[in-house]
């Protein structure tokens, strides 16, 4: 089925700042000591179903700081859809008129969470695997009147590039998320590579990409030397406690952006999609700030969002950041 009339949505086709078009994955998410070794079986602490997936994980991000979103995705036409776009209907400044339903299974993401917040995510796409061209086009007035669109991998790559193809002789700003990251890269990965605006990757992704260890500065910058020669025009590579890098295919010049640690960290599951959302949003809002400051910023969000259970509830509220630091929303 795709959606109904008889459903409701948020949103219609007024200005919208930040559009992300990604996946929606039910989370199941099991507590553990540790993580498990191959073929072990061992005892969780906790069990806790939630609402994620890369794409309105994002979304949600930048909709709680209090952008102005809109989400382009596809849901089951089980009860875990009906209820995930109830979930997102209680965002007011959440467009989801572009989130349909189709009649197979809801993506589904099993997660463990150790006691020092590391995870593991094995994603079963569903219904996230029908995200095709056709919903692009219907899209296209939306995406096109945007500022920032946001791109994942949990959706077909064929269907991304269409996307980003379209967006090419717009003003709209262009942000690729290659994760998860496959280890033998498409040509439509490949090509969307060379047409985002910024291209965002984390240790993992990027050594996939490159087949190059992270465990250097040397080897970081020869990392962006082989993104930059994919195509890539400006590279951010995060690093998990250790903050960011990033550089331009023009300068090529590294620059490092530091963030404090989490001495204790709860569930890091999310922080990568909290940082996308908030990158996004300080590059709608804040245009002025140099891109570095916008990463700073957007680390320090990512950051606070560790320190919670969860993936979606523990994105920062733009009431909590004027409570906790408004020096993240000052213009300077």
């Amino acid at each position: 089925m795709s959606s109904t009339s008889s459903e409701l949505q948020n949103g219609n086709d007024k200005k919208t700042d930040i559009v992300v078009v990604g996946s929606c994955m039910i989370d199941l998410v099991s507590y553990v000591p540790r993580l498990p070794m191959p073929g072990e079986t061992i005892h969780g602490t906790k069990f806790q179903q939630g609402f994620g997936g890369k794409g309105a994980n994002q979304c949600v991000a930048a909709a709680k700081l209090g952008a102005s979103t809109a989400l382009v995705a596809k849901l089951g036409g089980d009860n875990f859809g009906a209820c995930y776009l109830s979930e997102l209907n209680q965002y007011d400044n959440l467009n989801t008129r572009y989130v349909t339903r189709e009649e197979i299974s809801s993506g589904m993401a099993s997660i463990s969470v150790s006691s020092n917040g590391e995870n593991q995510i094995v994603i079963v796409p569903g219904a996230n695997s029908t995200l095709c061209n056709s919903d692009i086009d219907a899209a296209l007035p939306l995406l096109r009147n945007s500022k920032v669109v946001v791109f994942q991998g949990e959706t077909p790559w064929s269907t991304t590039r269409y996307c980003l193809d379209k967006m090419v002789h717009t003003e709209v700003l262009s942000i690729l998320n290659v994760a998860p990251a496959p280890s033998i890269p498409c040509s439509d990965l490949i090509t969307s590579l060379t047409l985002a605006s910024i291209v965002c990757v984390n240790e993992v992704e990027a050594e996939l990409l490159t087949q190059i260890k992270l465990d250097s500065e040397e080897h970081i910058s020869d990392s962006l030397d082989s993104l930059f020669s994919l195509g890539c025009k400006t590279v951010i590579i995060t690093l998990g406690a250790n903050g960011a890098v990033f550089a331009t295919s023009k300068s090529r010049t590294v620059e490092k952006v530091q963030v404090k640690k989490v001495d204790h960290p709860v569930d890091t599951t999310g922080a990568g999609d909290c940082f996308l959302g908030a990158l996004a949003y300080f590059i709608s809002y804040f245009p002025s700030l140099p891109l570095g400051e916008q990463i700073s910023r957007a680390c320090k969000i990512a950051r606070l969002s560790v320190m919670q259970c969860g993936t979606q509830p523990s994105f920062p509220s733009l009431s909590l950041l004027e409570f906790l630091d408004e020096s993240l929303l000052s213009i300077k």
